[in-house]
């Protein structure tokens, strides 16, 4: 399915948990003075506008992320506020990173970065928007470049998964894959986001997931209001896999502001 793009939810409430927790890993990867592989399977364009009249539209941003920042969620030195404020700086006030600019900006040059993107209108987008940053842009199936870069070189490092789920047989399939996935990078953390819908059909996926007896699993889940009537989306999650120490405490933190959402 290639009807997918992110610009109607760029910087909602999923993201700001998603993007949160992944610079939070990547902080403490980079702590090391060792190369590592970032990989992304479902990357989108990389850069978003959101005073675009499709992320206007939907208004999602303006109760994500333009929301939190106002509440002062992140300190100027947490690191996805400092991926967005580079952005900014970059590209603009109304800028805001997908995952691959935030990666972009908190990866060194040491550091190799894989990005697939199938959706050819958004490829294009993504090469443009991660040009300078040394990455590999792939017009590829996310799955079939993970296997084919696995393990990859250098071998440390992270896989974010984070498809749109377009398709109710993903739920399925993604256990099998990340398994065999695992199995082929052991040292990798792999993180996977998943939304959480009105009918719960992430629960079985999930423990798919945890039956598989996979190492230094964390699963952080966090719920939200519909952002307009009849949006069946009330919250996401984040299943990973050989997490961080440490990872636990922005969890928490964030289960608490997103608890403040809803008081």
């Amino acid at each position: 399915m290639l009807s997918y793009q992110h610009i109607y939810h760029a910087g909602n409430l999923a993201d700001v948990q998603k993007h949160a927790l992944l610079a939070i890993v990547l902080e403490y990867l980079t702590r090391k003075d060792k190369p590592l592989t970032y990989l992304e399977t479902h990357s989108g364009r990389g850069l978003y506008k959101l005073d675009a009249a499709e992320a206007v539209r939907t208004g999602e941003a303006e109760a994500g992320i333009r929301r939190v920042q106002q509440a002062k969620w992140f300190d100027a030195d947490h690191p996805l506020e400092q991926a967005i404020r580079a952005v900014q700086k970059r590209h603009g006030a109304e800028a805001y990173p997908g995952s691959p600019l935030i990666a972009a900006n908190l990866l060194r040059d040491q550091d190799s970065l894989h990005f697939a993107e199938l959706h050819p209108q958004e490829h294009s987008a993504l090469a443009m928007a991660m040009s300078s940053y040394g990455a590999k842009v792939y017009q590829q199936d996310g799955y079939e470049l993970a296997q084919s870069l696995l393990p990859p070189t250098p071998r440390r490092g992270m896989m974010l998964i984070d498809p749109s789920y377009e398709v109710k047989s993903e739920y399925d399939r993604l256990p099998g894959i990340i398994g065999k996935l695992h199995r082929k990078w052991n040292v990798g953390v792999i993180a996977l986001w998943y939304p959480i819908l009105t009918d719960k059909r992430h629960s079985a996926m999930i423990s798919a997931l945890k039956s598989q007896d996979l190492p230094k699993t964390l699963c952080h889940e966090v719920r939200f209001d519909p952002v307009r009537e009849g949006h069946r989306m009330v919250g996401s999650g984040m299943f990973i896999i050989n997490a961080p120490y440490g990872l636990e405490d922005e969890m928490a933190r964030l289960s608490t502001l997103f608890k403040s959402l809803r008081a």
